[in-house]
């Protein structure tokens, strides 16, 4: 070999080397598609950034959170959905199913990690949940499954109460599945499940109003982003209406609501925060098995209970990981 070839060759490696070194001296960047406000997700991006933290990716050192919420707006999803693949993440977040649906119809290269509370494969988004196939994994909280579960805790503190209210978003993906369940549940159990729909504050307030004129001793909350972000109002609504409800979600029960149960979502997105870590590491969301929480948790406001001049039966008590007094 020539010298002046061998000059220009270990020349160009140093280039490439030296572009490479750049690039892995670059934040690694991870977007988060979410139908919410950002006020009130603090907690779901908190879980996020914990997650990605334990895999080695700490916000500010090595990645960059590029984070697209609708504020409110749902119809924003589409184009939200576009302008975050448009600038080419490694991988994308998306929080509950109406984002993930809108992530997946935008790319379907670009790594995807949901977090859904409903079937992703019933959904159409993953060939199955040990290989899920494509470009989409996450986590997957079957919190729609869980009907029956919360049916029987509100039995436990209203054992006369047979008739159910269950609120759910009227345009939101997965309360079909959670309709169905709770009402299955419903009828093996001897009770009933009336819908109400609501969508925004003023819908809400309408719907428990409803609900205390046709005198329903009970109501179950269903999933919505926008339910998430207004834990506080839909809780002092409850009080308001003097309606004993049961609620998804823990969080609920630190700003007033009587029960929840399901899992944690702060530690659904940590899942998701791993996940997203291990697939900027390099594994391949086709062969990431969907995470399945195991753990449920209830929570219970004793001091919501007294309001509603409820007594809580102590068994119930000793069996719930959070108990605010």
């Amino acid at each position: 070999m020539r010298r002046r070839d061998f000059i220009a060759l270990a020349g160009g490696g140093l280039a490439a080397a030296s572009a490479f070194a750049a690039r892995a001296q670059q934040p690694a960047t991870v977007g988060f598609l979410r139908d919410a406000t950002a006020k009130g997700s603090e907690n779901i991006v908190g879980g996020l950034r914990r997650g990605l933290a334990e895999a080695g990716f700490v916000e500010g050192n090595n990645l960059t959170l590029d984070i697209a919420m609708t504020e409110g707006d749902s119809g924003r999803l589409p184009a939200l959905a576009a302008a975050l693949v448009a600038r080419h993440p490694p991988v994308i977040v998306s929080s509950a199913l109406n984002a993930t649906i809108a992530a997946k119809a935008a790319t379907s290269t670009i790594p995807i990690v949901f977090a859904i509370a409903n079937d992703a494969v019933e959904f159409g988004l993953i060939a199955s949940l040990s290989r899920p196939g494509g470009n989409l994994t996450g986590v997957n909280y079957l919190s729609a499954e869980l009907a029956a579960k919360r049916l029987g805790l509100m039995h436990e503190i209203l054992p006369k109460v047979t008739r159910f209210a269950l609120l759910v978003h009227p345009t939101y993906a997965e309360s079909a599945p959670l309709i169905r369940d709770a009402q299955a549940a419903a009828g093996q159990m001897g009770f009933q499940v009336e819908i109400f729909n609501a969508a925004t504050e003023k819908e809400i307030d309408s719907a428990f109003a409803a609900m205390a004129a046709q005198g329903f001793g009970a109501a179950l909350f269903g999933n919505h982003p926008f339910y998430t972000t207004h834990q506080e109002y839909i809780a002092k609504l409850a009080a308001r209406y003097a309606i004993p409800t049961i609620y998804p979600q823990l969080e609920y029960a630190e700003v007033g609501g009587l029960i929840t149960y399901g899992p944690s979502l702060p530690d659904v997105y940590r899942l998701a925060g791993g996940y997203a870590g291990r697939i900027l590491k390099g594994d391949k969301p086709a062969d990431l098995p969907v995470v399945q929480p195991i753990n449920f948790e209830m929570a219970i406001n004793l001091k919501s209970a007294k309001a509603l001049n409820l007594e809580i039966p102590p068994t119930l008590i000793a069996r719930a990981e959070r108990v605010v007094e």
